[in-house]
């Protein structure tokens, strides 16, 4: 597929600011991002909830619709939200936290440019946690045009545990943020 050039005269916005849950699961969806993302809640009534876990005002919506069907699991729409954490350490730190509350990732996998736990919160929708594995956009479009990531677009699998452990014996985070670095058990 062509590269298709901006519109002339385009401006791109500046930040993703917000995205928004319609829910049935009402109490369990905003506790779910609470535990998750370490959210606070800003402003919530019996019909909605604002969550922020930075300086923006808010960025999780949560609406109450008790009446509301679930939606087919492959219907369309967004696949996921991703979040992206400043440090592998911060990254492990989350996965074991959440661990211990009982929330598990569904799927580990090294894209390549990132290291991915992928999680669904309580009405499905799919949540990806991740840093960023390269030190630069230069660094990462290097990559990409080396082939490497058209060899394999989807990235390898690994065991969270596998990659803690390594990271607290001290193995270099230039090995661990490597695709095959913390394999699974076979």
């Amino acid at each position: 597929m062509p590269s298709i050039p901006p519109p002339a005269g385009a401006r791109p916005p500046v930040k993703l600011a917000h995205f928004v849950i319609r829910t049935p699961l009402y109490d369990e969806t905003v506790r779910w991002y609470q535990t998750v993302l370490a959210a606070e809640v800003v402003f919530a009534s019996p019909m909605l909830s604002f969550l922020t876990f930075d300086d923006e005002h808010h960025r999780i919506g949560v609406v109450n619709l008790p009446r509301l069907e679930p939606a087919p699991r492959f219907a369309a729409g967004i696949d996921h939200v991703a979040f992206t954490f400043a440090t592998l350490e911060d990254l492990l730190h989350t996965y074991r936290r959440l661990k211990d509350e009982g929330i598990v990732p569904y799927w580990c996998i090294n894209h390549g440019p990132t290291t991915s736990l992928y999680y669904r919160d309580p009405n499905g929708v799919q949540v990806e946690l991740q840093i960023d594995n390269f030190p630069s956009t230069a660094d990462l479009d290097e990559w990409m045009r080396s082939g490497a990531f058209k060899s394999n677009p989807i990235g390898v699998e690994f065991d969270p545990d596998v990659l803690a452990q390594r990271f607290d014996a001290g193995d270099p985070l230039t090995e661990l943020i490597q695709q095959g670095s913390a394999p699974r058990a076979s």
